[in-house]
């Protein structure tokens, strides 16, 4: 619903946008983005930027778009295609490796720009005419729209990771080698599942205007910044004072954050883990448990590192709404909720880690998986073993955040749908109704047009059924393959896989739209697999696998469309492009996996050089093993000590009730407009493995910007604060991998060794005496997750 409109500048767009109210209210469509008035005081008059100023000043300019720059081009295809191959490779290969490293897409984005530009003025103007139009090796300058698209083909390379953790799990852990035919059609299932519930719901999460996607902005920034932007987008908010361009300004940020990095990451990693409290008190339990970093509660959050602050992706990019959800978050759950669980001893939770991602057998250490199945019958539960040797322990905040409040959120998402969207999907059903499926031309409709301005597009639209084309072969090709080779899902569980990633996608899509946030349902489609499959690990794990990544797929591709919005790319040459992609990704990904698993020696284990021993792989085999062998019936059983966090199912349906009836009750309250229910049930995924720190630094910072920055210095922050996250991404990312490749894997800096690189290990040992356990163990623990209070008494463990 459009407001009032008032008098302003006009955008970069050329005409004067609506305003849009970013609070995540309901009833008013999704008005979410970054220009809500930062819980300014009710009466104050303060001017704050709108929507469209936010875009503008991201670098997204609609005005001046050139329908007829060349976008698919030799160069582009090449350098695109050459990306992909050169991402999914060293993505793939690392995933065995710990520590890994990456090539993140900011990096690709950068490191195309100079390349096209050596391309543009090396290669000979040489071309060949087909059906009355011209391809040439060198076309011209080598534009925007190029070097985003190589972006965007390039993209799948970052989706490799879950798919090859999972396709190593079941060839190395399970002995399951089902071969090429079986790897490439399950991986491309989950990539088109995705890439169709992007296209086909885009009339929802990607075209409205109001879905700001956050997560695109640096992008947006980054081009602008290299290609250059219009003067109009520079004068906007007065800019100009500021006479450094974007490009320069880029420039000199790279450069400082290139040469910082070399610090926290590898002459002084104290600045990135900078729990200065534990330094002081090195062997005091508490106070590690409380302001450690690893695995603790991170009470202060300081770090110096940029890759630390963005563990959860970039702070100076969301809406100021969002950081306050997401304190409230933290404050609350892990501040709050987890100590007084701890301290309380709640679940017996004192005598393990206060945080970690590892589960514990009733002695405190790590759970050993193998001692409860055959492997000999194929990975099969034995209660019999299961009783000799102990239930699973988990960490409070492992229980709390990765099984409570993902109850929660699962429940809030579908309440919160149908109490705050319900006109939205009123309004999809309605579109469904006049959609035309088999349409060759129409207007482009990813921008609703405004009642006095036509901002209809000349470019052609993707029609929906070549989306749903990508649907039904990707359902053909999981239909065949959990069929065909004996991994135990069968033809009915990729539908099941199907039908649940669908559902969820719709919500998480606005969530992630608005918030840049993603939801997993990862838990979800565990609990449902062991549940239908008990006791069948394969099951568990490819029903994960179509279910919960398929979605996350899908939240890419649907980034990228809303990307190539506000790049003014094409929706056709946008969908040969992420269909290119998604091929070339997917081939380039199982053959890196197959060669790394057929020539890197005693790969997977713990005698592998070089450190690849799939650490993540290993994840995934002790998770699948808990929810298909062991199974939810048994955890969550009458009597389980866990049983009790099928409770935060309830909260989650309920909350959103709460929130919705008290907004109604006070409708002049505007910190009820804020109140986003699932972002608050959902918004600290990431923990564990981040921690405390990861999201305090990340709210800090974001404060710092959102708030201190842009009301004080709203001309500097208009003009550079997009192009200063991308910056520094780029310059953590390319920085990252030099030091790893030139440094640490060439082993120049094993003698690397003082002050700087071990006060923050240098928190000594524990030994604690766990009286009544069945092995009356004694454990020796690092302070930072000593139990609590163990060096001053001994605890009984109740043993069930």
């Amino acid at each position: 619903m459009f407001l009032e409109k008032r008098d302003r500048p006009e955008t970069s767009c050329g005409v004067a946008l609506p305003d849009f109210d970013m609070s995540p209210k309901g009833g008013s469509g999704l008005t979410v983005s970054a220009s809500q008035d930062d819980l300014g005081h009710a009466g104050t008059k303060t001017k704050h930027l709108d929507g469209s100023d936010v875009l503008s000043a991201a670098g997204v300019d609609m005005s001046h778009d050139d329908p007829n720059l060349p976008c698919l081009t030799l160069r582009m295809w090449f350098i695109g295609i050459g990306f992909c191959i050169l991402g999914s490779g060293v993505n793939t290969l690392y995933t065995f490796r710990f520590p890994s490293v990456s090539l993140s897409q900011s990096a690709i984005q950068f490191l195309a720009y100079p390349i096209g530009k050596a391309w543009e003025l090396a290669v000979p103007d040489w071309g060949i005419t087909i059906f009355g139009a011209r391809h040439s090796l060198n076309p011209g300058p080598f534009n925007h729209k190029e070097n985003i698209l190589i972006y965007i083909l390039a993209n799948l390379s970052f989706m490799t990771r879950l798919s090859a953790d999972v396709l190593t799990e079941q060839r190395v852990f399970y002995g399951l080698e089902a071969g090429w035919g079986f790897e490439l059609m399950i991986t491309l299932a989950t990539i088109l599942f995705g890439f169709g519930y992007a296209g086909l719901a885009r009339s929802l999460v990607v075209e409205p205007r109001e879905l700001i996607w956050p997560g695109v902005l640096g992008n947006t920034a980054l081009n602008a910044a290299l290609h250059g932007g219009s003067s109009k987008e520079d004068v906007s908010s007065h800019a100009y004072a500021w006479r450094s361009k974007r490009y320069k300004f880029f420039l000199g940020a790279f450069a400082a954050g290139f040469v910082w990095y070399w610090l926290p990451d590898l002459i002084f990693p104290a600045l990135g883990y900078f729990t200065w409290i534990c330094w002081i008190a090195p062997k005091n339990a508490v106070v590690n448990q409380v302001f450690g970093m690893k695995s603790g509660m991170g009470l202060l959050p300081f770090t110096f590192d940029w890759a630390q602050i963005s563990y959860i992706g970039s702070p100076l990019i969301v809406p100021t709404w969002v950081i306050f959800n997401i304190l409230a978050a933290v404050v609350f759950w892990i501040w709050i909720v987890t100590p007084a669980l701890y301290y309380s001893n709640t679940w017996l939770s004192a005598y393990l880690p206060l945080q970690s991602n590892a589960i514990f057998d009733n002695t405190a250490k790590v759970y050993n998986v193998s001692k409860v199945i055959n492997a000999k019958q194929g990975f099969t539960f034995d209660e019999a073993k299961f009783a000799a040797y102990s239930d699973i322990r988990l960490p409070v905040t492992y229980a709390l955040n990765k099984f409570g409040l993902a109850f929660a959120t699962f429940a809030s998402l579908f309440t919160w749908l149908l109490l705050e969207k319900r006109q939205e999907l009123s309004n999809l059903v309605r579109q469904v109704r006049k959609a035309n499926w088999w349409t060759k031309r129409g207007p482009d409709t990813r921008f609703e047009k405004n009642v006095e301005e036509d901002l209809s597009s000349p470019h052609l639209d993707a029609p929906l059924w070549w989306y749903g084309v990508a649907i039904l072969v990707g359902l053909f090709f999981a239909m065949f393959a959990c069929e065909y080779y004996p991994v135990q899902v069968r033809w009915y569980g990729a539908i099941l896989a199907f039908v649940v990633s669908g559902a969820f996608f719709v919500p998480i899509a606005w969530v992630f739209a608005t918030t840049n946030t993603k939801i997993s349902i990862e838990l979800f489609c565990r609990l449902v697999a062991g549940y239908v499959w008990e006791g069948k690990v394969l099951a568990n794990i490819w029903f994960f696998s179509l279910g919960s990544i398929s979605t996350t797929k899908g939240l890419a591709f649907a980034q990228d469309l809303k990307l190539g919005i506000y790049c003014n790319i094409s929706p056709r040459h946008l969908f040969l492009v992420q269909a290119v992609g998604l091929v070339v990704g997917t081939v380039s990904q199982v053959a890196v996996l197959n060669w790394a698993l057929n020539h890197i020696p005693n790969i997977c284990t713990s005698k592998a050089a070089n450190g690849f021993n799939c650490p993540f792989s290993r994840t995934h085999f002790n998770t699948s093993m808990v929810w298909g062998a062991v199974g939810p019936r048994k955890f969550f059983a009458p009597g389980a000590p866990y049983r009790a966090l099928l409770w935060f199912f309830l909260l989650g349906f309920l909350l959103p009730i709460a929130v919705y009836g008290l907004r109604h009750a006070f409708p002049n309250a505007k910190w009820l407009r804020r109140v986003h229910v699932p972002l608050f049930l959902g918004g600290m995924g990431y923990i564990p493995p981040a921690s405390g720190t990861n999201y305090g630094s990340w709210v800090v910072v974001g404060l710092l910007f959102s708030l201190l920055i842009k009301r004080h210095c709203k001309t500097w922050w208009t003009k550079y604060n997009f192009v200063l996250s991308a910056s520094l991404d780029c310059s953590t990312a390319i920085a990252g991998i030099l030091i790893f490749f030139a440094v640490i894997y060439t082993g120049a800096s094993k003698d690397l060794s003082w002050w700087g690189t071990t006060v923050h290990t240098m928190n000594g040992h524990l030994l604690v005496r766990l009286g009544d356990s069945p092995a009356d163990a004694e454990i020796g623990w690092e302070i930072q997750v000593a139990l609590v209070e163990a060096a001053q008494r001994t605890l009984t463990m109740d043993v069930a």
